[in-house]
């Protein structure tokens, strides 16, 4: 029988999911790392794009020579490790040009990222039996941050986090996006000389986690679930390969 409330009311829904995960994380402690398990469906207007898709190359600033500009397109598999939660990503894709300006400094151009959600183990609450509950579960989608440097390895994230409970607005890094340094684990590997491919492998051990942001009520036991703000502890390995075609050799627009 549905519990109520002292007033002799039926709870919310948002209600009942806050009561399941304040349960869920006396439960389980809220230690539990976890390994994807199922595909999160995501409305139609998600999309993907080819590694080789060179259609997202940005315009290039006033006065470049295109000989001496590229555009590289390239599609990481990331796994994450944030708060108490793991986590491997679906693939994502990002586009964007390098060059030398007339004054021969180098600069870049953002062009674009796509990518999909990727479902969280254990749902809202952490717990297995609740993950493939339509109304619990949980998906994560990477968001470009706004800030990127290719040169140096750094670039910014927001994670858009996906559930029929919670704010379409609820992020992790919504004021100010999670920031990563990305360092190189090896050397990178040519695997195509025509096409140019090429591997290669980062990570970041040292960045900040902020907490989820604009969840509606279920913010504070969200990220109570999700170990969320944490300053240490968090993880990125990004295993990636890239392409790139000069400016002067691409086709017409």
């Amino acid at each position: 029988m549905l519990n109520t409330t002292t007033d002799g009311r039926r709870p919310s829904l948002a209600h009942r999911a806050a009561l399941t995960l304040a349960g869920a994380a006396a439960l389980t402690g809220l230690a539990g790392v976890y390994t994807p398990s199922f595909a999160y469906a995501q409305p139609s207007s998600t999309t993907t794009q080819s590694a080789t898709d060179f259609s997202d190359c940005p315009a290039l600033p006033t006065g470049a020579d295109p000989a001496r500009w590229r555009c590289e397109v390239h599609t990481a598999a990331p796994q994450l490790t944030i708060g108490t939660v793991a986590v491997a990503l679906a693939p994502i894709t990002m586009t964007h040009a390098e060059g030398a300006m007339p004054d021969g400094t180098k600069a870049q151009v953002w062009g674009a990222m796509h990518s999909t959600p990727t479902a969280v183990p254990g749902g809202l609450t952490g717990t297995a039996a609740d993950e493939h509950s339509r109304l619990l579960r949980l998906a994560i989608k990477p968001e470009y941050g706004d800030r990127s440097d290719f040169y140096t390895g750094q670039f910014s994230l927001r994670l858009r986090l996906l559930s029929p409970l919670l704010s379409h607005r609820c992020t992790i890094g919504a004021s100010a996006p999670v920031d990563f340094q990305l360092k190189r684990s090896g050397p990178s590997q040519w695997v195509s000389q025509d096409p140019p491919v090429i591997k290669f492998s980062a990570y970041d051990d040292s960045f900040t986690a902020p907490a989820a942001e604009h969840c509606g009520p279920l913010t504070v036991p969200l990220n109570r679930r999700l170990g969320l703000p944490a300053s240490s502890g968090n993880l990125m390995t990004y295993d990636a390969i890239y392409t790139f075609r000069m400016y002067d050799q691409l086709p017409a627009a």
